[in-house]
């Protein structure tokens, strides 16, 4: 009878973290969708919608960290601050010229060799298995990239490069949470001076365009597919090897451009459909060698 309790619970647990990180990934897959939408017609610059966004996310955090069962004031760390803050306004610089899933590919794409690279440095062992999934996510994602169309500009591309970088580093940094909640209100916190001197300079230059849809926009990025989400990654990211989690977050830029053409009206092509396949297909391959 124990036995089979214990089966029951483990198996209520599994589903829980299975949720929780598809949750997390829907999330990262909403602010590619939210920051296009609200840069395509300009309605915000992207300084503003990284300054609403990094301070909707701190508004919304906040209030979770002063629950009785926390008792203690936001934490989190100045270098999660500063790869937060990166990450988010070059994320918004790049996407004022890519398109919803080009941006979200060359995003992850970096985000995965990020965390490889360092899951390596920290002397994760790679399975073999696991490498060859990530590879033939990749190769998936470089069918969605292939030609057949413009290339992306080559600045914002280099822009949302870096930004990736910055997010892998912030997603390793969250390995080492010990309150997903508290450390991720305190980053949200210490990003907030970098974007205090962004929106100075931005207003001695005139350049600020806001409106009330962009607002809208920036807030639900940030309270919502900010706030929550990157909570919810920090709790799940510390149970995953990092070459696990860096392979999961492939599947955004299949997400994202599913909601392009849904909600951007961007073309579906069989392309799109194929590459879909082959990623989905490539992360299962390197859950099953994760779990192994």
């Amino acid at each position: 009878m124990r036995s089979r309790d214990n089966l029951q619970q483990t198996s209520e647990q599994t589903w829980l973290w299975l949720a929780a990180t598809i949750f997390s990934l829907i999330a990262f897959a909403a602010n590619s969708v939210f920051c296009r939408l609200a840069l395509k017609t300009g309605d915000i610059d992207p300084d503003s919608f990284t300054t609403i966004r990094l301070l909707g996310g701190a508004l919304a955090l906040l209030p979770l960290c002063l629950r009785p069962t926390l008792s203690r004031s936001p934490s989190g760390t100045w270098r999660g601050g500063l790869f937060l803050f990166v990450y988010a306004y070059l994320f918004s610089l790049a996407y004022v010229q890519l398109d919803t899933g080009v941006g979200a590919l060359i995003l992850f794409g970096a985000v995965q060799i990020t965390m490889f690279a360092l899951g390596m440095r920290a002397g994760e062992k790679f399975q073999i298995r696991v490498v060859l999934g990530m590879l033939v996510a990749f190769s998936g994602l470089m069918v969605l990239l292939a030609p057949g169309g413009s290339a992306p500009p080559l600045i914002s591309a280099l822009l949302m490069a870096v930004a990736g970088i910055a997010w892998g580093c912030y997603s390793v940094l969250g390995k080492r949470s010990e309150s997903p909640t508290r450390d991720s209100a305190g980053n949200f916190l210490r990003s907030l001076p970098l974007v205090a001197v962004v929106t100075a300079i931005g207003l001695s230059q005139a350049s600020l365009h806001i409106t009330p849809t962009g607002v809208l926009y920036a807030a639900a990025s940030g309270m919502l597919a900010s706030g929550a989400g990157y909570v919810v990654w920090y709790a799940v990211v510390k149970r995953l090897r990092a070459q696990t989690a860096a392979t999961l977050q492939l599947s955004v830029p299949v997400l994202a451009s599913v909601a392009g053409v849904i909600l951007l009206n961007e073309p579906l092509s069989a392309r799109m459909v194929i590459a879909s396949l082959i990623v989905l297909g490539g992360i299962a391959l390197a859950l099953v060698g994760a779990k192994r």
